[in-house]
């Protein structure tokens, strides 16, 4: 057997001198440098106005004085140039506004607290009636002469039913009598009314009622 090697196939380094390398650094590529061009603006776009640069020369007491002069010119406007309230807008041919409404509920207590009140100003109006037509009627002598009128008929010389039955005192319980039942009635029906119509509305929809302004 032989004792050759076989040739080796790996790549020899060079047995020179080593490259030298740049100093800069390595792997960084350096971009190059753009020099800001002025932008113009596009045609038709609006500019906006630079502002100046406050004068040096306006001193603290000259701004004072011109705010205390706007003050005084606004104080001294005249109140015609105020603004007036704005009126509410009317119809759509400019005349009343028209609103309709429906009555779906009354309250049954406020009914019978003023139907109370009414039929007691009722009452009282009622025994006024009677007192001033009972003057009225007596001043008249409406009395005596219907009583010597049925007493002449009756041939009773002694007939005094009419004057008794339509005396002052008599006239005055008789009203006051139906002023109070007059009170007690008006207030009952009323407040029975007022359930009545709640019920009835609950079912049909209750009163409509259209209401304009001036």
């Amino acid at each position: 057997m032989s004792t050759e090697k076989p040739p080796s196939i790996a790549p020899k380094r060079p047995t020179g001198p080593a490259p030298e390398r740049p100093s800069g650094s390595v792997g960084r590529v350096s971009a190059p440098t753009q020099t800001s061009a002025p932008v113009k603006p596009a045609a038709g776009a609006p500019v906006a106005p630079v502002a100046e640069a406050p004068s040096s020369g306006t001193s603290f007491g000259d701004r004072l004085k011109k705010v205390a002069g706007s003050a005084k010119d606004a104080v001294a406007r005249p109140t015609s140039d105020k603004s007036e309230p704005p009126t509410p807008p009317a119809g759509d041919d400019g005349g009343p506004r028209r609103v309709r409404l429906s009555i779906s509920r009354v309250d049954p207590w406020s009914v019978m607290k003023l139907s109370f009140l009414l039929s007691v100003a009722i009452g009282i109006m009622m025994v006024i009636a009677a007192v001033v037509v009972w003057n009225t009627l007596n001043e008249m002598e409406v009395f005596v002469r219907v009583n010597d009128m049925i007493k002449t008929l009756s041939g009773q010389s002694d007939y005094t039913l009419v004057l008794d039955y339509a005396s002052f005192d008599r006239v005055v319980s008789l009203a006051t009598m139906i002023a109070v039942v007059d009170v007690i009635l008006l207030t009952a029906l009323s407040t029975i009314m007022a359930f009545l119509y709640n019920i009835v509305a609950s079912l049909v929809g209750g009163l409509h009622v259209t209401m304009t302004d001036d």
